[in-house]
């Protein structure tokens, strides 16, 4: 039985295969939303790396391009709606592929939430930047929002992924232009309190260490959170095989150049000096802020709107994600009801209204703490980002073993040590964010780690592994 057959035996209407390469594309880089992502994650860098913030994300590319290898390698082989609950149930066994794909449902859930918190944060701005008295309540804009999520999410998805195309291609326009601006500026000794073009953002902070770039590298990770997003289109891509892997590699690479000229751009902008260090840190626009002074207000504008914009197709791009994991964890568990159906447009509708519900709780239970929306963002947002690693884990072990233990590929055995050093990089990275931390943050890891808890009870359902095994071998790996 193919997967197709599978998926309409079991679902009564079935995903359709309608997608091409820039689809695929277009699905990873709007799910990592980098006009968005970059427009906050700097100042978490900045932050412990100061003026050497662009280490992080240097650090953090090399690291996903590395757990990137697994990925590519695996979606030549696999084609499955399920990402990591596919890859690592064929490679590592149906249980453990069950707690993967659990874990990043939670990953794509709370990223989702904290994108859709952080609209309130950029929305207010925008209201006041453009004269605008007006405060709500950042609850009230998320909950909006994610409404919205909900209606553009249940559509078919070909139209989401032009939506979060469209959307992602104008802002990084917009940021591109500006972030060229500043260093033109900065290199012709025109740019405001007589900043130049030097070096310095590749200086770090005197006792900087390895373990210090890679406690900063979270917002690098978290920045290209989503990257593996194209691999949940598996039964949606007209060729997955081939199409897959040209997707993840066009959306590291695309969006890795994008965030390494914008964290130099607003490194410089900034300045690297201790005052320069501080406002950017401090910034709740650094877009915003850089637009106003080295172009004018009406760039500073677009450029808040552009990462509104771009936040909103983050929150489509993770929820509609999360929809397609849970559907298949579903029907691979051999479940019938709603959760394990699609629409008649071929949309697990069902299952995007229960990631959304649990999103929205995410954002209300934050809420009730009396949290500020930067701190309900980056609580959210650090929570999705260690269970996000825990997947990247387990799908690197599990290429390993596919690709170097057995005989169904030929991959040159020297190629192990590009995933043996992607898993060493992804463990050392949940070890520095999830020991020696403070409160709330060090409550983090043992959230995730509850709900890891209850993936592997559920996994032990009578029934579900085998279940779960039939669908999985479904996919017709070679």
């Amino acid at each position: 039985m193919t997967v197709d057959e599978h998926t309409t035996s079991a679902t009564g209407g079935g995903l359709k295969r309608e997608l091409k390469v820039v689809d695929a594309a277009a699905f990873s880089i709007g799910l990592i939303g980098p006009v968005g992502a970059a427009a906050l994650l700097g100042t978490g860098a900045a932050g412990i790396l100061g003026g050497g913030a662009t280490w992080a994300f240097v650090f953090a590319l090399i690291g996903v391009c590395l757990v990137a290898y697994g990925f590519i390698k695996l979606s030549r082989y696999i084609a499955h709606t399920g990402s990591v609950y596919a890859t690592v149930g064929l490679t590592l066994g149906p249980r453990a592929g069950f707690v993967a794909g659990w874990a990043l449902f939670l990953a794509y859930v709370t990223i989702g939430a904290g994108s859709t918190m952080e609209i309130g944060l950029f929305f207010t701005q925008l209201l006041n930047d453009l004269g605008i008295k007006a405060d709500p309540d950042w609850i009230i804009v998320a909950i909006i929002a994610m409404a919205l999520v909900v209606v553009v999410g249940r559509s078919e998805v070909r139209i989401i992924t032009r939506v979060l195309l469209y959307a992602e291609l104008i802002g990084a326009a917009l940021v591109t232009i500006l972030s060229i601006i500043v260093l033109v500026r900065l290199g012709t000794g025109s740019a405001p309190g007589g900043l130049t073009l030097n070096w310095s953002f590749l200086a770090l902070p005197k006792g900087t260490d390895i373990t210090t770039i890679a406690a900063a590298s979270v917002f690098g990770f978290l920045a290209f959170a989503g990257f593996e997003g194209a691999a949940t289109l598996g039964e949606e891509t007209t060729h997955p095989k081939r199409d897959i892997p040209r997707a993840l590699m066009i959306a590291v690479a695309i969006v890795g150049a994008f965030y390494v000229l914008t964290i130099i751009g607003q490194s410089l902008g900034y300045g690297t000096s201790a005052a320069g260090v501080k406002h950017f840190v401090s910034s709740g626009a650094p877009y915003g802020d850089l637009g106003r002074a080295y172009v004018g207000p009406w760039l500073a504008d677009l450029l808040t709107l552009s990462a509104t914009v771009s936040l909103f197709a983050i929150s489509v791009g993770t929820l509609s994600g999360a929809a397609r994991i849970l559907f298949a964890l579903a029907r691979g568990a051999g479940m019938t009801g709603h959760v394990a159906r699609v629409s008649k447009i071929g949309a697990p509708v069902t299952a995007l209204f229960v990631s959304a519900g649990l999103a929205t709780l995410v954002m209300v239970i934050e809420r009730l703490t009396n949290a500020s929306v930067l701190d309900a963002t980056f609580w959210s947002l650090t929570i999705g980002t260690i269970a996000l690693l825990v997947a990247y884990a387990l799908a690197t072990v599990g290429a390993t073993r596919f690709l170097f233990f057995g005989n169904r590929t030929r991959t040159p055995k020297w190629q192990i040590v590009v995933p043996i050093l992607a898993l060493v990089l992804v463990i050392y990275t949940l070890y520095k964010n999830a020991v020696g931390l403070e409160a709330p943050y060090s409550w983090f890891p043992y959230i995730v780690l509850v709900w890891l808890v209850i993936g592997v009870a559920i996994s032990f359902r009578r029934g579900l592994a085998e279940s779960t095994r039939r669908s999985l071998e479904s996919s017709d790996v070679p």
